[in-house]
Parts: C-alpha cells; structure tokens; sequence
C-alpha cells in the first residue's frame, strides 16, 4: 500500500509540481539528455557547477556533492525571484522531500528561507560537515543546459527551464568552506528531490546520469543526466557494473529518524596492489547495523580515504609492490606516503585494484590517480589516513575519480565505471569538449 502512495505521489508531482518543461528558446521537444559542466577549484580542490535559477534568472555557483541530498542555496543574502514559492506544510513537495517538520515559528520578516507553515528539510555542508535544522523547502525556475543528442558529436542544444524544482535553502554560515562564490551545493544523492530525480521526472527520461570530472584545474568535466553516448569513443558500451547498496542509516549531518544515507554505497571484497592482496579486517569493508563501514564514493572528499589499519596495510603492501628500491621523503600533510619525484612517476607506480563482487568486476587504478605530485621533489601516494572507528571504512575520493566515466543508474541500481579514460586515449576535458 507504502509503495502505491508513493508511486501517485510521484506521478502526481510530475504532472502537476514539475509540469513540462518549457524551453527558453522555445523549442517544441523535450530534450533526452542534459548537461552542467563542471571545473576544479584550484584553491580547494572542491568540484564546481552553475546553474541559472529565479526570476529573472541569475548564475548560481554551486559545489558538486555527490552523496547530497537536493539542492541548497544561501536565500539569507541576496535572494530574489518573482517565482520563489516557500512548500507549505502538507504539500506534495513536502511529502516528496519526506519531510517530518513544519515550522511556524519564524520571527524574521517572510521571505525566501523565512516563511511560516513551511516545512524543511536539513542543508549539509559536506565539506565541512556542517549541517543546520533551518531549511525551508521552496520551489523556484532553475535553467539547464540540454544536449541534443544526434549520434555524431552530441553538441550543445538550447538551454531548458524546470519552472518549479524543489530545492532548500541555508542560511549564510553553511557556506563556510566552500570555494569562493559558491552559494550552496548541487547534490546528486539518493533521494526523490536531488537534481538526477527532479531532472528525469521534468523531462521524462532515464533516473540515471554520469560524471567525468576533469583532472585540469584549467579545463571541464561535466555532469550528464539521461542516457548520453560517446559516439567518437564508445567509453559508455565498456562499462564494468557493480550494485550500488543502501545504507539503511543516514550517518552524515542531520536528519529524520528512519531517514537511509543518500551516498552511493559499493561493496568492496579486497583491494590488490601490484598483484599483491592488501591484508585488512575484511568486516570493516561491510555495512553494520549501525551504518558504519563500507565503502561509498565521494565528491566531497578530494583524496581516497582509507580507516587507519586499512591505510597502514595499504602503505605498506604499495611500498613493497614498487619495482624498484625508491627512496621516500618526509611525508607531507595529508599524505603518510611521499617519495623522491626523481625515482617514481604515474606510469611506475604499481597498479591498484577494487576487487568488486562478481567475476573480474575489477575498477583499475592506475599511476594518474595515485600518485599526486607535492612540491619539486615528492611524488605523494593520494590517499589519505581516516582514522581509527570512522562513519565510512573507504571512501572513493575526487582524485581517484578524475579522468574516469562513472554512470550511476538509479533505476536499477547499479554503477558503471569505467576506470581511466586515458586507456582510451582520452580525457574527461575531451568528451565535454563540445559544451
């Protein structure tokens, strides 16, 4: 009975909350795929977008988190839109969110984030781990990129228009941490209200997108939503896939009780460096009943984390899987693995491997995604020590994710990856090169 109330509800939003979309340029036909580029902040290594949102529209920069629930913007400072609609108590958009609150409380004069009988949801700062209990949930115009797709170069199509996404907003302090300009995060979790979700319900295509993120600070990657082919390389047909898992307990910033984690959760057998099985507490790499442990994949993370005995076995087992007598440096923060640039690069460092359920379902990481340089003289192992008991056991951090096409499929809840593009001969700069 659950299930069918959600399943109207859902319909009910798309016909009715998220009615079809209008395009700027006032095109007849709904697009089958879209995209936000996405550049790496130099400065703190942080992952970035832009949408174009209110009325009359204006540029929103925005970190990319993957694990985030929905979207969130600062409405304290600056906020205005003829078409902002704060969601009362009770509604659709509300019920959407799964929200559990309503708030009629507020002393502050009405406007965006300060309205009564509204419900709310909690905005996360997934950098910095910041989480706040004011976020009223609101629904305004947010304009994207589309991508006409015609099986030869795929190139930029007009931009299209959600007149009512649903979206939070956080008060101004959440954006500490964040890069300069940002004013909030675009999250891509595992929830009815992040942008995949509200994307593929506006537009009626595919509950899956992909991310290749680029590993230039001065080039893109992007974000596609929908189904998108790569016709000059077909990356997308050699995709390796691997179940994503629930994790039935929500562990990052706050939330309802009950509420499951909105992250991308893998399973993980064993890792292999150089051939070579890294020794570990092979339980740390499964999900207890209290949420904690696994593995899960993260934009929010600029480095691999590893908990502490994992990391030690796992320095340990790649410093005897080098091929040659390299000498190491005094690490240097964050890394605990530093080594003489002159002896090592990314095509000597020893090849690591995700051991994945199922057979030879192996993500490949090569020397481009483990060894960062630091300096002039040190070539850094990128992962980094997460310390003794944490919330997650592995977590996949942007580094390992960068010059990789990831395709998280909602609908059948599945990742696709496909470990370094540069077996191909490319980049994620590359295949966003049209936009």
């Amino acid at each position: 009975m659950a299930r069918s109330y959600n399943c109207l509800l859902f319909c009910f939003i798309v016909l009715f909350i998220i009615p079809p979309t209008t395009s700027i340029s006032n095109t007849s036909s709904k697009p089958k795929a879209l995209a936000l580029l996405v550049s790496k902040d130099s400065s703190t290594l942080q992952y970035l977008t832009q949408i174009k949102q209110r009325t009359p529209l204006v540029p929103v920069k925005l970190t990319l988190d993957l694990g985030g629930q929905f979207l969130w913007v600062d409405c304290d400072q600056g906020y205005v839109s003829t078409s902002y609609k704060p969601a009362r108590c009770g509604s659709a958009q509300c019920k959407l969110a799964r929200s559990k609150s309503c708030i009629d409380e507020y002393s502050c004069s009405p406007g965006p984030g300060c309205n009564n009988h509204t419900c709310s949801r909690f905005p996360a700062n997934s950098i910095s781990r910041e989480s706040t209990n004011r976020g009223e949930l609101a629904t305004d115009v947010v304009s994207i990129q589309s991508i006409d797709i015609d099986g030869k170069a795929n190139p930029p199509g007009p931009f299209v228009s959600v007149p009512n996404l649903i979206f939070s907003c956080g008060p101004t302090f959440l954006l500490d941490g964040l890069a300069t300009g940002v004013k909030g995060m675009a999250g891509l979790g595992r929830t009815q209200v992040s942008l995949p979700s509200q994307f593929s319900a506006a537009f009626n295509f595919d509950r899956k997108f992909s991310i290749c993120l680029s590993s230039s600070t001065t080039s893109n990657g992007a974000v596609f939503f929908g189904d998108v082919p790569f016709p000059n390389i077909d990356v997308s047909t050699s995709l390796i896939y691997t179940p994503l898992i629930l994790n039935p307990v929500h562990n990052e910033g706050l939330a309802f009780k009950g509420d499951p984690s909105t992250d991308y959760f893998i399973e993980i057998k064993s890792i292999l460096i150089g051939g070579n099985v890294v020794p570990l507490n092979t339980s740390l790499l499964s999900i207890n009943k209290q949420g904690n442990g696994g593995t899960k994949v993260s934009t929010a993370d600029p480095y691999t984390v590893l908990e502490t005995s994992i990391y030690k076995a796992f320095i340990e087992t790649f410093s005897k899987a080098l091929l040659f007598n390299i000498p190491r440096v005094k690490p240097i923060a964050p890394f605990g693995a530093c080594f003489n640039s002159s002896f090592i690069g990314g095509t000597t460092a020893p090849e690591i491997h995700l051991v994945l359920p199922g057979n030879n379902r192996v993500w490949k990481i090569y020397g481009a995604n483990s060894m960062v340089r630091v300096g002039k003289d040190a070539m850094c192992l990128a992962f980094v020590d997460g310390g003794v008991n944490p919330r997650t056991s592995v977590v996949i951090g942007g580094y390992q994710l960068e010059d990789n096409l990831l395709e998280f499929n909602l609908a059948k809840s599945r990742l696709g990856f496909s470990s370094s593009l540069l077996s191909w001969q490319t980049t994620c700069s590359k295949l966003t090169s049209n936009f």
